[in-house]
Protein backbone atom coordinates (compact mmCIF):
# COMPACT_ATOMS: atom_id res chain seq x y z
CA UNK A 1 0.00 0.00 0.00
CA UNK A 2 0.90 3.63 -0.61
CA UNK A 3 2.12 5.18 2.72
CA UNK A 4 -0.48 8.09 3.43
CA UNK A 5 0.34 11.58 3.19
CA UNK A 6 -0.17 13.94 5.83
CA UNK A 7 -4.17 15.35 5.66
CA UNK A 8 -4.92 11.74 4.61
CA UNK A 9 -7.56 10.05 6.48
CA UNK A 10 -7.05 6.56 6.91
CA UNK A 11 -9.22 3.74 9.08
CA UNK A 12 -8.42 2.33 12.13
CA UNK A 13 -9.20 -1.46 12.86
CA UNK A 14 -7.89 -3.39 16.15
CA UNK A 15 -8.15 -6.98 16.70
CA UNK A 16 -8.16 -9.83 19.12
CA UNK A 17 -5.57 -12.54 19.16
CA UNK A 18 -7.93 -15.04 18.03
CA UNK A 19 -8.56 -12.32 14.93
CA UNK A 20 -11.70 -11.50 15.24
CA UNK A 21 -12.64 -7.63 14.53
CA UNK A 22 -12.71 -5.47 18.12
CA UNK A 23 -13.29 -1.80 17.10
CA UNK A 24 -13.25 0.01 14.37
CA UNK A 25 -12.49 4.06 13.59
CA UNK A 26 -13.36 5.57 10.67
CA UNK A 27 -11.87 8.34 9.90
CA UNK A 28 -8.19 9.29 11.31
CA UNK A 29 -6.39 12.46 9.79
CA UNK A 30 -2.98 11.31 8.98
CA UNK A 31 -0.07 14.36 10.34
CA UNK A 32 2.71 12.55 9.94
CA UNK A 33 3.88 9.15 9.04
CA UNK A 34 7.56 8.16 9.01
CA UNK A 35 9.41 4.31 8.35
CA UNK A 36 8.49 3.49 12.15
CA UNK A 37 5.48 6.15 13.28
CA UNK A 38 1.95 6.92 12.54
CA UNK A 39 1.02 10.16 14.43
CA UNK A 40 -3.37 11.42 13.40
CA UNK A 41 -6.38 12.91 14.90
CA UNK A 42 -9.58 11.94 15.86
CA UNK A 43 -11.71 14.55 16.54
CA UNK A 44 -15.48 13.35 16.79
CA UNK A 45 -14.56 9.86 14.85
CA UNK A 46 -17.12 7.68 14.34
CA UNK A 47 -16.44 4.38 16.27
CA UNK A 48 -18.00 1.10 15.74
CA UNK A 49 -18.11 -1.89 18.60
CA UNK A 50 -17.61 -5.52 17.25
CA UNK A 51 -20.97 -5.94 18.60
CA UNK A 52 -22.37 -3.26 16.28
CA UNK A 53 -22.91 -0.66 18.66
CA UNK A 54 -21.78 2.98 17.14
CA UNK A 55 -20.62 5.78 19.31
CA UNK A 56 -18.51 9.36 18.63
CA UNK A 57 -15.25 10.31 20.42
CA UNK A 58 -15.86 12.83 22.37
CA UNK A 59 -12.71 15.08 22.10
CA UNK A 60 -9.70 15.57 19.77
CA UNK A 61 -7.32 13.06 20.12
CA UNK A 62 -3.61 12.45 19.20
CA UNK A 63 -2.92 9.38 18.60
CA UNK A 64 0.54 7.61 17.80
CA UNK A 65 1.82 4.62 16.36
CA UNK A 66 4.76 2.12 16.27
CA UNK A 67 6.08 -0.49 14.07
CA UNK A 68 8.94 -1.54 17.20
CA UNK A 69 6.82 -1.08 20.11
CA UNK A 70 3.68 -3.18 21.73
CA UNK A 71 1.43 -0.47 22.66
CA UNK A 72 -0.08 2.97 21.03
CA UNK A 73 -0.98 5.94 22.61
CA UNK A 74 -4.08 8.43 22.41
CA UNK A 75 -3.92 11.31 24.26
CA UNK A 76 -7.30 12.96 24.84
CA UNK A 77 -7.32 16.94 24.94
CA UNK A 78 -10.17 18.08 27.43
CA UNK A 79 -11.17 21.07 29.05
CA UNK A 80 -9.36 19.59 32.26
CA UNK A 81 -6.38 19.05 30.61
CA UNK A 82 -4.64 15.86 28.60
CA UNK A 83 -5.09 12.33 29.78
CA UNK A 84 -3.96 9.61 28.12
CA UNK A 85 -5.00 5.82 27.19
CA UNK A 86 -2.54 3.42 26.00
CA UNK A 87 -3.59 0.48 24.54
CA UNK A 88 -0.92 -2.49 25.13
CA UNK A 89 -1.01 -4.06 21.72
CA UNK A 90 0.85 -5.07 18.64
CA UNK A 91 3.32 -2.80 16.49
CA UNK A 92 1.04 -2.00 13.97
CA UNK A 93 0.41 -2.70 9.97
CA UNK A 94 -0.95 -0.84 7.32
CA UNK A 95 -2.90 -2.10 3.98
CA UNK A 96 -5.15 -0.67 1.26
CA UNK A 97 -8.46 -1.58 4.12
CA UNK A 98 -7.07 -0.08 6.92
CA UNK A 99 -4.18 0.41 9.98
CA UNK A 100 -4.62 -2.76 12.07
CA UNK A 101 -3.26 -4.26 15.19
CA UNK A 102 -3.88 -6.47 18.19
CA UNK A 103 -5.35 -5.31 20.86
CA UNK A 104 -3.76 -7.41 24.19
CA UNK A 105 -6.49 -6.03 26.67
CA UNK A 106 -4.13 -4.69 28.73
CA UNK A 107 -4.59 -0.56 29.19
CA UNK A 108 -3.05 2.25 30.73
CA UNK A 109 -4.89 5.22 31.68
CA UNK A 110 -3.38 8.68 32.86
CA UNK A 111 -5.14 11.05 34.20
CA UNK A 112 -4.75 14.66 33.59
CA UNK A 113 -3.86 15.15 37.32
CA UNK A 114 -0.71 12.58 36.05
CA UNK A 115 -2.26 9.89 38.12
CA UNK A 116 -1.82 6.31 36.31
CA UNK A 117 -4.13 3.52 36.14
CA UNK A 118 -3.33 0.07 34.81
CA UNK A 119 -6.37 -1.56 34.12
CA UNK A 120 -7.85 -4.61 32.14
CA UNK A 121 -5.52 -6.96 34.29
CA UNK A 122 -8.22 -10.06 34.45
CA UNK A 123 -9.43 -9.35 30.70
CA UNK A 124 -5.96 -9.91 29.97
CA UNK A 125 -5.43 -12.92 31.84
CA UNK A 126 -8.83 -14.77 30.98
CA UNK A 127 -8.06 -13.68 27.22
CA UNK A 128 -4.61 -15.48 27.74
CA UNK A 129 -5.57 -18.55 28.97
CA UNK A 130 -8.58 -18.45 26.24
CA UNK A 131 -6.11 -17.56 23.44
CA UNK A 132 -3.04 -19.49 24.15
CA UNK A 133 -0.58 -16.20 24.38
CA UNK A 134 2.36 -18.03 24.38
CA UNK A 135 5.23 -16.64 26.55
CA UNK A 136 7.26 -14.83 24.47
CA UNK A 137 3.87 -12.20 24.01
CA UNK A 138 3.17 -12.53 27.82
CA UNK A 139 7.25 -11.16 27.78
CA UNK A 140 7.05 -8.47 25.19
CA UNK A 141 4.09 -7.34 26.52
CA UNK A 142 5.21 -6.95 29.91
CA UNK A 143 8.49 -5.46 28.58
CA UNK A 144 6.46 -2.85 26.89
CA UNK A 145 4.38 -2.02 30.11
CA UNK A 146 7.85 -0.61 31.47
CA UNK A 147 8.78 0.93 28.72
CA UNK A 148 5.25 3.00 28.78
CA UNK A 149 5.16 3.94 32.18
CA UNK A 150 9.54 5.40 31.39
CA UNK A 151 7.72 7.43 28.75
CA UNK A 152 4.75 8.27 30.68
CA UNK A 153 7.16 9.26 34.13
CA UNK A 154 9.32 11.12 31.64
CA UNK A 155 7.05 13.11 29.61
CA UNK A 156 8.60 11.45 26.69
CA UNK A 157 7.25 11.68 23.13
CA UNK A 158 3.00 12.16 23.06
CA UNK A 159 3.35 12.44 27.41
CA UNK A 160 5.03 16.10 26.74
CA UNK A 161 2.74 19.17 26.62
CA UNK A 162 4.72 20.64 23.65
CA UNK A 163 4.13 17.14 21.45
CA UNK A 164 0.56 17.82 21.97
CA UNK A 165 -0.06 21.02 21.09
CA UNK A 166 2.36 20.73 17.59
CA UNK A 167 0.47 17.92 16.54
CA UNK A 168 -2.83 19.40 17.49
CA UNK A 169 -2.18 22.77 16.02
CA UNK A 170 -0.79 20.63 13.20
CA UNK A 171 -4.12 19.02 12.86
CA UNK A 172 -5.91 22.41 13.05
CA UNK A 173 -4.21 23.90 10.16
CA UNK A 174 -4.95 21.07 8.02
CA UNK A 175 -8.57 20.46 8.99
CA UNK A 176 -9.25 24.45 8.21
CA UNK A 177 -7.61 23.87 4.37
CA UNK A 178 -10.32 21.21 3.43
Amino acid sequence: MLVPKEGDYIAIQSYKHDGSLHRTWRDTMVLKTSEYELIGCNDHTLVTESDGRRWLTREPAIIYFHKRYWFNIIAMIRESGVAYYCNLASPYVLDKEALKYIDYDLDVKVFANGEKRLLDVDEYEAHARQWHYSAEVDHILKANVKILVDWINNKRGPFSKEYVDIWYNRYLELSHRQ
